[in-house]
């Protein structure tokens, strides 16, 4: 039995041998304040005067309650006390306060699993800027987390609810096995439809059984860390020049990818004239069509549509006025 329920049995087993004794002074002819206060004396054995005469039957049932009653208080007691010390109640209060911050958290990112694969997930996302809700069965790796955290398997919908999946943007499935992944994904994607799902897998034969579930995107760690080592070996200088781009936060220019919405200005202006290098400074690098498909190095004269995604390089400043363009209502074409 955990500690919480110890506590709870205690104090409900308390709280039963008062209303008994409540109850059978009342029986033996005791006014109702009369009976609580005999019974409340008589379990903490503070030793008061009886409130009246005993006649026998009254001795009787006061030595049954107190040889129950007495036991039974200094048992609670003892569970209060361990709860004190051991600082179980500020653990309680601190979860009731993580439970609150989840509450009022939207678009955040949920990571399930808090091993490598997730801890090295959050530092990134969180450098992005993103909030982020870890879960783990574990208690000690949760503890830790820096994030906002929630206990307990993550294939369950209370579980998944309780870090805010309906409101959440995205979803890592990273816990080791892939059929815990694919019960994960199957189950935030039921929870959620609009969720981004992404998931670990640790197989190949496995990938194909997460997309089927519900993932947007599966990574295979030991594949992509394979690739990764080779084109260190075979284009050092391209391989290094990307991760810098993409994971050197100090660096000046950075890679970003800016959806075009169905509002925007540029819906149907061609890159030429979108100007998007003269008044931004930023450079389109690809485009991604709406149906999924890359084009690299896109014509002047590819036209931009509802949904695309651009994927651009430049400054911080460069980014933020290719945003601050994308975002603004149809009107005059640039």
């Amino acid at each position: 039995m955990s500690h919480w329920k110890r506590l709870g049995a205690a104090l409900g087993m308390l709280l039963a041998v008062v209303v008994v004794g409540t109850v059978g002074y009342l029986a033996l002819g005791f006014g109702p304040l009369d009976a609580v206060y005999q019974t409340i004396t008589t379990v903490s054995t503070v030793g008061f005067r009886e409130v009246r005469p005993f006649s026998p039957a009254a001795k009787v049932f006061t030595i049954a309650l107190i040889l129950a009653g007495v036991g039974i208080a200094l048992y609670a007691f003892s569970v209060l006390i361990e709860t004190l010390l051991e600082g179980r109640l500020q653990d309680l209060l601190g979860r009731r306060r993580m439970e609150r911050t989840i509450s009022t958290t939207s678009n955040h990112v949920i990571i399930c699993g808090w091993g490598r694969v997730g801890r090295s997930i959050a530092a990134e996302v969180a450098a992005a800027g993103r909030e982020i809700v870890v879960v783990d069965h574990d208690e000690e790796r949760l503890a830790t987390s820096p994030h906002p955290a929630v206990m307990g398997n993550a294939t369950d919908d209370d579980v998944l609810e309780a870090a805010g999946i309906a409101r959440a943007a995205s979803l890592v499935a990273a816990v080791d096995g892939d059929a815990d992944n694919s019960f994960i994904t199957l189950t935030a994607r039921t929870l959620n439809p609009g969720l981004f799902i992404v998931s670990r897998a640790r197989t190949r034969d496995s990938e194909s059984k997460l997309v089927r579930a519900g993932a947007d995107r599966v990574v295979n760690p030991q594949n992509i860390g394979g690739a990764r080592m080779a084109a260190f070996v075979l284009r050092p200088h391209v391989a290094e020049f990307l991760d810098v781009v993409m994971h050197e936060r100090n660096l000046e220019f950075r890679l970003e990818e800016i959806e075009v919405g169905p509002g925007s200005r540029l819906v149907g202006a061609t890159l030429r004239n979108a100007q998007i290098r003269d008044q931004t400074g930023s450079l389109v690098l690809a485009l991604r069509t709406v149906d999924g498909q890359f084009v690299t190095n896109p014509s002047p004269d590819s036209v931009i549509e509802a949904g695309q995604v651009l994927i651009t390089i430049g400054t911080e400043d460069e980014l933020q006025a290719l945003l601050a363009l994308v975002a603004q209502p149809h009107g005059p074409r640039p």
